[in-house]
């Protein structure tokens, strides 16, 4: 049987760094792909670039992908979403560390693999820049 992968993150809008991490999580199972909410997006951002259905559908046609879910983001984790969908591994894409991840202890009460510099170590493309530089345009 297959292990289970999951990958969260706001994805707005989806870049290159975000496809490679979803293709070296592939190597490892299913891929899940959790999507925080617009409310998230508006609490760490301020903004919506595109609204979580979009992203979702972008996302869902990716071959490295089988499955996006949504998932309650009020507390600003995914932790929520890994307690419903009980995932074998939770991967962290390049700019994830020990300190910034606060799903570890959950994963590590679960006995959830944590899988660390998925896509690469470094971090190719961000959607801020993306949108910062759209601005700059202006």
């Amino acid at each position: 049987m297959k292990k289970r992968i999951m990958v969260s993150g706001g994805f707005d809008p989806p870049h290159i760094g975000h496809i490679r991490m979803f293709q070296d999580a592939a190597e490892w199972g299913e891929v899940i792909v959790a999507i925080n909410s617009d409310d998230w997006l508006m609490r760490k951002k301020g903004y919506v670039f595109m609204p979580w259905l979009e992203r979702a559908e972008i996302i869902r046609e990716l071959t490295s992908v089988d499955r996006v879910v949504s998932f309650n983001d009020n507390d600003d984790t995914a932790i929520q979403a890994i307690k419903v969908h009980q995932p074998d591994a939770f991967a962290n894409g390049g700019d994830r560390k020990k300190k910034n991840t606060p799903e570890m202890d959950l994963c590590d009460k679960l006995g959830i693999q944590m899988l660390w510099g998925i896509g690469g170590k470094d971090k190719p493309q961000s959607s801020s820049w993306l949108v910062d530089k759209l601005r700059e345009k202006k």
